[in-house]
């Protein structure tokens, strides 16, 4: 994107709406995201620091009235600068605080929004954190009024948003303190952890202040400020854009340079709950899911979200992994007919894309609904891709047949073979026919059976030759006769037992892809605990470490409250591992029920043709008529 566009905006309803054209440009955005969201007052300055991580120097509008410029929720997606295979998209939030707004929980709804999308939240501010700054931020506050993790009518702790929620940067816009506190220098982030100190006490006013700190040290575990002095003299402030670099303070330039590299550096890809990574077609259907949602009147709850998610990126997985399945068998098919060996080859090859084309995109498939279609559905088109090939073998073979036939058919045309010694010329030409067709044909899946055709239809001008041979003695004509039925059983013989060996390797085949499968659902339950304990150590990190604060400041009962709650966390975590565990081990245990059945079926396909190639007799034939 060269420019920013309006992701969402406010209707004349004044309702939230996404933007048409914003999800066209997401939709086409397959790479992993890293989101960041700026919010806070009007005219504090947050549209140029979004600007500077897009590397520009323009973009986000800056408003140079007292007037807010940015209405609703702007999206910028750029390269990111540092991580490979990643887009960096920037949210430019509405002005909070300003005046001409009706909705007077306007403000709350984009603030959860940015909540909910991002995965680096930036609260810009101007001045100082006093306790007038934190007040105004009354919409951490509210934000479990407004963002659920289950369903409404679960009850859910809310310390569980730890695991959900973004890292959350303070920017601290024009800042003119020293950076000291009782007479002893301090860092930035040192100066936020004082500016967010609790009070001890239980008075309603102690409560007062204690509450929007206690849900920023809650709900924000990760968190980081960056002190920004004057840019400029103050009547060039809003002009900042336009100005030459010159006149604009070298500390300015400074902060914000380490504050781009911050966010480069340290900022996540935004994930899901149970940490499926979200790409930019993810994100543009979540944004319109959360903004649908709070316009409705409902409330945003992160599990349906993902419930939702799944359907929809399990549904697409699906199909992305039939196509990679179909595109790779379609130009096969253009060389068909091919050798059995080759096309299940590249059955399986295709199968094994396919299947990990369906993995990257799909998740929370647990009960393997979306794998177990994928895989009938691949196996239904195997079937008809090896039916057409057989055709194409089919009709090349009896294209080969009649050249090499065709002299003979002439020759019986013009009576050649009613002769007295014509038998033994008809079997000796028959006989180079069949050889020459065995060399040329010795690798099609249809030889044995055309060839029994072939040699069946012949079968009655081969008895009229021979009927018609004064040389043949009557002796001689039965034992022909019987030899030449021998010769038709065993070629039906050949064409059964040609079947049987496709039908054998049909079998080691799906034995393969079954392990294949197994083998990446293992793999894919193994990545998908791996992510759910990652975030639950981000959790129990970022608790641990609230509670040595709590403890260190005195705050002996809300230690214990955070250790249980920490104890609380350990227990969930473990029910999660043990259900997911469960699920795949009853995913993996149904995709060997589903494979022993289609096993079954064709052991019972391989016994019936085995059965009926033993029940035939063997017959050697050595007249002079034997083509075998």
């Amino acid at each position: 994107m060269d420019k920013p566009v309006c992701l969402i905006d406010t209707g004349s309803d004044g309702k939230l709406c996404v933007q048409q054209s914003a999800l066209q440009i997401l939709q086409k955005i397959q790479q992993p995201v890293v989101v960041v969201a700026v919010v806070g007052l009007y005219r504090t300055g947050k549209s140029y620091l979004m600007n500077r991580l897009a590397g520009h120097q323009t973009g986000f509008a800056l408003g140079s009235t007292i007037e807010s410029k940015t209405k609703g929720i702007w999206m910028w997606c750029v390269d990111h600068p540092t991580k490979a295979g990643t887009t960096l998209v920037l949210l430019d939030t509405e002005g909070l605080g300003d005046t001409d707004k009706g909705d007077s929980k306007h403000d709350t709804k984009i603030f959860s929004l940015a909540v909910l999308l991002s995965s680096t939240l930036v609260l810009n501010s101007r001045g100082t954190i006093d306790n007038r700054a934190i007040e105004e931020l009354q919409y951490v506050t509210e934000l479990t009024e407004y963002i659920k993790i289950k369903s409404p009518d679960e009850v859910v702790d809310d310390s569980e948003f730890v695991k959900f929620f973004p890292k959350f940067i303070w920017a601290v816009r024009d800042f003119t303190l020293q950076l000291n506190i009782n007479g002893q220098d301090v860092t930035e982030d040192e100066y936020l952890e004082f500016a967010l100190r609790l009070k001890l006490g239980n008075s309603s006013q102690v409560n007062k202040y204690n509450l929007p700190r206690e849900c920023i040290r809650k709900y924000f575990p990760s968190r980081k400020c960056f002190t920004f002095p004057f840019p400029t003299h103050p009547d060039n402030v809003s002009y900042l854009e336009t100005l030459d670099p010159a006149e604009i303070s070298k500390k300015f330039f400074e902060v914000t340079d380490r504050f781009c590299q911050f966010i480069f550096d340290q900022s996540q890809v935004k994930n899901l709950k149970d940490g499926y990574t979200v790409t930019g077609r993810v994100l543009g259907h979540l944004a319109k899911m959360y903004a649908d949602t709070i316009s409705s009147g409902a409330v945003p709850c992160l599990e349906n979200a993902v419930i939702a998610m799944s359907m929809i990126e399990n549904e697409a997985a699906l199909q992305e992994g039939l196509e990679v399945y179909q595109s790779g068998m379609e130009k096969l098919k253009d060389s068909f007919p091919l050798e059995l060996n080759e096309i299940t080859s590249e059955h399986q090859r295709f199968t094994l894309m396919a299947t990990q084309t369906f993995m990257k995109r799909s998740f929370r498939d647990h009960d393997g609904k979306y794998l177990t279609s994928l895989e009938e559905a691949i196996s239904r088109q195997f079937d008809e891709y090896l039916w057409e090939n057989e055709k194409a073998s089919e009709a090349k073979c009896e294209s080969l047949m009649s050249v090499l036939s065709d002299p003979m058919t002439e020759r019986i045309n013009q009576g050649f073979y009613a002769k007295p010694g014509g038998y033994n010329l008809f079997c000796q030409d028959l006989k180079d026919i069949v050889n020459q067709y065995n060399t040329l044909a010795c690798k099609e899946v249809k030889i044995a059976e055309v060839l029994e055709k072939f040699l069946q239809e012949k079968a009655a001008v081969t008895t009229a030759i021979q009927q018609a041979d004064d040389k043949i003695t009557e002796k001689e004509r039965r034992i022909c006769e019987e030899r030449e039925r021998a010769v038709l059983l065993e070629q039906a013989n050949k064409a059964q037992e040609q079947k049987q060996h496709q039908l054998e390797v049909k079998m080691k085949t799906e034995q393969q892809n079954n392990e294949e499968r197994v083998r990446q659902v293992t793999q894919r339950m193994e990545q998908e605990m791996s992510r759910q304990q990652q975030v639950t150590k981000y959790a129990m990190e970022s608790k641990m470490r609230e509670q040595a604060a709590l403890m260190e400041k005195g705050f002996q009962a809300k230690a214990n409250m955070m250790a249980w709650e920490i104890d609380e966390l350990k227990r969930k975590n473990a029910g999660v591992e043990e259900t997911m565990s469960r699920k795949y081990a009853q995913m993996i245990s149904d995709q060997q029920r589903r494979n022993e059945q289609n096993m079954e079926v064709l052991r019972q396909q391989h016994t019936q043709q085995m059965q009926a190639i033993n029940s035939r007799p063997r017959h050697q034939s050595q007249s002079s008529c034997s083509i075998q």
